[in-house]
């Protein structure tokens, strides 16, 4: 590779690809293996009381699921539902109006002004100590609330938001959400709870967390961003908290169904993450745990990068026998890779298992998740990057 490209770009390639992958990879899978999680303390102390944020947008086929799966949770504290339709065009509006029950309000924004804004009315009304977000096309499991508090309550003093575990609801729509099942399943859940073992969550999703409603008035509410959540939580980790997670809080959501959607959605999360830098840059410098992680954010465009511009470039040449950039050898990695993913699998099912959950065979998905996601993933998130510095435009959603 060095004769073709050059000593500095070999190796470049050579870290990007290979060297920090693995080592990022082998802290992930040690870590996991030795994670275990402090059991949550037997308390009478009464639930606190919860305020709820749905921001709805265009969810005609699921805002009333989503409140219903709220009713049925049977939290043991008072609770205020609050629902934001943001200015849908479809028919959420009739659906809303269509439901009562005692905890829950309706704001009908006049027309769409982004989930930021939208959230940051919601918060206006909010009567509790404490504010969960839960996205409107999405269904909470049993206990999801409770557990998600307990977690709160649980977990070190200056923690101040926890976020929930979300899985993928709709996973038999395709192919493009049966490969989605196995990275909210096992990939994204396995990054939090590593990140949460020392000590700092980097995303409080707005599809399910919560959230200290003094700390968020505090911060200013929900930024006007593309990734409105990362820069929301980098900015109370700032001020010194932390943020937990609670795996065992689980919360079901639609993931895109389309190639188009989900690479839109992938892109909105890298813009999000180079919009947390812009704003919360001092967080590379505090000496704490959890600087760790924002360090290996900072890497993610440059191994986004090279993956796109010399590995994928690099197997396509290699098929026709032009062995420059990857060669017989780098065959290895698809077998590393499997077997990362069945460790972390393993670990996830023991979560499942817990919470009286079944992992539903999707082997088709699993192995094209392990070896051919990245394809499609980090392309789109090198576009997300390049987007935050040459687009203005801050648009909410994937629809």
């Amino acid at each position: 590779m060095s004769i073709q490209l050059g000593a500095v770009c070999a190796h470049l390639i050579v870290y990007g690809i290979a060297i920090l992958p693995g080592g990022m990879n082998a802290f992930l899978l040690s870590s996991l293996l030795l994670d275990r999680r402090p059991r949550l303390r037997t308390t009478h102390e009464p639930l606190p009381g919860l305020s709820i944020l749905v921001a709805a947008y265009n969810e005609e086929e699921s805002i009333a699921q989503t409140i219903e799966s709220i009713a049925r949770q049977e939290y043991a504290g008072p609770l205020q539902v609050i629902v934001i339709n943001d200015g849908s065009t479809d028919g959420t509006a009739h659906q809303l109006d269509g439901l009562e029950y005692p905890w829950l309000e309706v704001i009908h924004m006049p027309k769409n002004v982004g989930k930021a804004r939208a959230l940051n009315a919601g918060l206006e009304r909010v009567r509790h100590g404490l504010t969960v977000t839960v996205d409107g096309d999405s269904y909470l499991y049993r206990n999801a609330l409770e557990n998600l508090i307990r977690r709160y309550q649980n977990d070190p003093p200056n923690t101040r938001a926890v976020a929930g575990a979300v899985l993928v609801r709709n996973s038999r729509a395709n192919l493009v959400t049966r490969i989605q099942e196995w990275d909210y399943f096992h990939g994204i859940a396995s990054v939090k709870r590593l990140q949460s073992l020392y000590q700092g969550t980097l995303v409080a999703q707005g599809a399910f967390s919560v959230y200290d409603t003094a700390v968020l008035r505090e911060v200013g509410g929900w930024p006007g961003a593309v990734g409105e959540d990362i820069v929301l939580t980098w900015a109370i980790l700032k001020l010194g908290y932390r943020v937990g997670y609670a795996e065992n809080a689980c919360l079901f959501t639609n993931a895109p169904t389309t190639w188009r959607q989900f690479i839109r959605q992938r892109q909105r999360w890298s813009r999000g993450l180079m919009e947390a830098f812009k704003v919360h840059w001092q967080l590379l410098f505090h000496p704490r745990m959890s600087t760790l992680f924002i360090w290996w954010n900072l890497l993610f465009p440059y191994m986004d990068l090279v993956y796109t511009l010399a590995f994928v470039p690099g197997l396509v040449l290699a098929l026709f026998g032009i062995y420059w950039i990857a060669g017989p050898m780098t065959l290895l990695v698809l077998p590393m890779a499997m077997l990362v993913n069945w460790i972390m699998f393993r670990i996830q099912a023991g979560m499942f298992s817990a919470q009286g959950l079944k992992v539903r065979r999707n082997a088709f998905g699993f192995i094209f998740y392990s070896l051919f996601y990245g394809v499609v993933l980090q392309p789109a998130c090198v576009v997300g990057y390049v987007q935050e510095f040459v687009t203005r435009g801050k648009r909410w959603g994937t629809k």
